[in-house]
């Protein structure tokens, strides 16, 4: 699985850095999706998050502790601090890189090592799938702004759907919601169980005693998730028993 995510990761990085290809300073600077940022502030974004994950890599590969939180201020400082069109060659530089660390890793390596990461210790699979989520998101709110019928990579939607249930259990809020919805997807094809209670989670499966149903597209699902689904970005979706409102209101996003 290391090379799937791995590869799915190089692609996503393709895709990035083709869109940011040639930009304009005034395109550099326009707002990206969310709107409080722009497209140069989405590549630092980027760029200082593979910054960070770098020393996890420098830890693993020397087994030694990796830096922990208070490092990480004078990282994004130093990122923020640079020029947009500098946000975006940097950026997309300092992705590549993270990219071939990856891939440079051999099979031992691949499921012997541990990184430290924001949810513990985790092999490279994973590693890659964490970077993956973000990067394919955030890449989407590069292209969208440049393209309004964008959607998420395809490279990704498989492997991003899959490792939902965090994202959804962490941002999710019941706001006034209850119940069990039946979540059906295409391209790919899953099933879902997203509870609304004390707390929202979202399990892979057919829900037992569903109280709503909602069939739409895997890319459009994670957007959902990840506060990206708008009217004006949302393809055809199927909801019973549910307002897709609602559900846009549970998920705002971060």
């Amino acid at each position: 699985m290391s090379e799937d995510a791995i590869g799915a990761l190089r692609a996503s990085h393709d895709r990035l850095a083709a869109i940011v290809a040639g930009l304009t300073p005034e395109q550099e600077t326009a707002p990206a999706y969310p709107s409080e940022w722009s497209i140069a502030q989405v590549l630092s974004h980027i760029g200082s998050g593979a910054e960070i994950m770098a020393l996890a890599f420098d830890a693993a590969l020397a087994g030694t502790p990796v830096p922990g939180r208070e490092a990480y201020p004078a990282i994004w400082d130093r990122w923020n601090a640079k020029a947009p069109r500098d946000q975006v060659r940097d950026g997309i530089e300092s992705d590549r890189q993270l990219v071939a660390r990856f891939e440079a890793l051999d099979a031992d390596q691949r499921s012997r090592l541990r990184f430290a990461s924001f949810v513990g210790e985790v092999d490279a699979d994973r590693l890659a799938r964490l970077r993956l989520n973000e990067h394919a998101v955030h890449t989407w709110d590069v292209a969208v702004a440049l393209d309004p019928t964008a959607t998420i990579g395809a490279e990704a939607v498989g492997l991003v759907v899959d490792s939902l249930a965090r994202v959804a259990g962490f941002s999710g809020r019941a706001d006034g919601l209850s119940g069990v919805v039946q979540v059906t997807t295409t391209d790919p094809e899953r099933e879902f169980t997203l509870t609304f209670g004390p707390t929202v989670s979202l399990e892979p499966g057919r829900a037992e005693a569903a109280t709503a149903e909602l069939a739409l597209p895997a890319e459009a699902f994670i957007r959902l998730v990840y506060g990206r689904l708008d009217p004006a970005h949302t393809p055809p979706v199927t909801a019973t028993g549910i307002a897709l409102d609602d559900l846009r209101r549970a998920f705002p996003g971060f």
